[in-house]
Formats: structure tokens, C-alpha cells, sequence
């Protein structure tokens, strides 16, 4: 005689299911090997991705390793420089340290401060009262964009117009074509060409 099936329902599961984390993104990164160099690595951003040089007798073991150690450097240094630049002091802090390395410190800003208006502009400088102005926009961008932007509007306290010698101020700053062109991209991207309006400058001020 043939069993009767069980029609008892299943008892439930007390299993907590899995949560599926996901994967954090994979930068994408060049290694370039160099004969000249014996011992040292170095890491550095390039047109979104990373590059990193290492000796040429490096095995593909020690290249695994360094190439993980250099990118989490990356990010470790990146992040803390997102975090250093959080507050308007700050800012000052690192505007008087690139006046410093750059300009002889010769641009002694009043004041530096993180603003939400302006849209287009990535800041914004008033010669008259030394006051400088960054666009929130550039939170989060890499460190060498944001100094690109402070030095040129620490030039502008030199340098009020965009001349000759203002521009020869700007590129005192060795990353300045690298951080415009940056810039320009991103723009280009946001925008897909179409031109924006303008922002409402302070008087007497200047902009990036």
C-alpha cells in the first residue's frame, strides 16, 4: 500500500539569509616598469586611473603587493585630505601653505571659505578685502584640483586680471595644466557642452 504523502507544511526556517555587500568599485591601474629604478615605488592619479611605477626586476608577486599597498595608499591619503579640508580654517590652512610653496607668500588671503552658490565658477576672489570663495562643487575632487583652484585665486590677489603675469603666477603651480584640464572634462561632462548661467559675483570680485 502505497504512503499517504505528507501534506504537513514545512516548518519555517530560522536562517538569517545572507546580505550581499557590493563589490566595491576596482580602480583601474597602469603599472609601468622602469629599468632606472632599483627599490622605490611610486603611486600617483592619472586621467582617472592610477599608475604606478616599479622597478623593472620586480617579480609579478612583488608587483601584486605593491600595486594593492600603493592604491590603498591613494585612497587612504585622499580621503584624509577630504577630511583635513572639511572645515573654512581648514581651507585658510591650506591656501597659506600654497602661498607659501608657490607664490613666495607673497598672496595673504583674509579669508577662505566654502560656498553653495556658485554653480559655474569654481571660486571666486575680491582683491579689495582678500576674500576667497570655493565652489562646494569641488568637495570630493582630487587634492591637486583643489589646490589648482586656491593658487589661482591666491594669484588674483596679486594679480587682479587674467594677464600675462597673472597666468605666469598660476603655473607656479607645476599640476596647474593637469588640474584645468581635469576641470574641463568634468565640466564637459555635466554639462554635455550646453552652456550654464552665470553666477552672481560679489563686487569687485574675480573668478576661476
Amino acid at each position: 500500500m502505497q504512503k499517504r504523502p505528507d501534506r504537513r507544511e514545512p516548518a519555517a526556517s530560522t536562517a538569517v539569509p545572507a546580505v550581499r555587500t557590493p563589490p566595491r568599485p576596482v580602480p583601474e591601474v597602469e603599472v609601468r616598469r622602469s629599468a632606472r629604478r632599483r627599490r622605490t615605488v611610486t603611486a600617483y592619479r592619472e586621467n582617472g586611473r592610477t599608475v604606478v611605477l616599479i622597478p623593472a626586476a620586480f617579480s609579478a608577486a612583488e608587483e601584486r603587493r605593491w600595486v594593492d599597498q600603493m592604491v590603498a595608499k591613494l585612497q587612504t591619503r585622499e580621503e584624509r585630505r577630504r577630511r583635513t579640508l572639511a572645515s573654512d580654517d581648514e581651507l585658510m590652512d591650506r591656501a597659506l601653505e600654497l602661498s607659501r610653496a608657490h607664490l613666495d607668500g607673497r598672496a595673504v588671503p583674509a579669508s577662505v571659505r566654502w560656498v553653495d552658490n556658485q554653480n559655474r565658477r569654481w571660486g571666486s576672489c575680491t582683491p579689495a578685502d582678500r576674500t576667497i570663495r570655493l565652489s562646494s562643487r569641488l568637495r570630493g575632487m582630487p587634492e591637486f584640483v583643489v589646490d589648482y583652484v586656491l593658487v589661482h585665486e591666491l594669484a588674483h590677489l596679486l594679480e587682479p586680471n587674467h594677464d600675462q603675469r597673472f597666468w605666469a603666477l598660476v603655473h607656479a603651480y607645476p599640476r596647474a595644466e593637469r588640474a584645468l584640464g581635469f576641470l574641463e572634462g568634468f565640466e564637459h561632462g555635466a554639462t554635455g557642452g550646453r552652456p550654464t548661467d552665470d553666477d552672481d559675483l560679489e563686487p569687485g570680485a574675480v573668478d576661476c
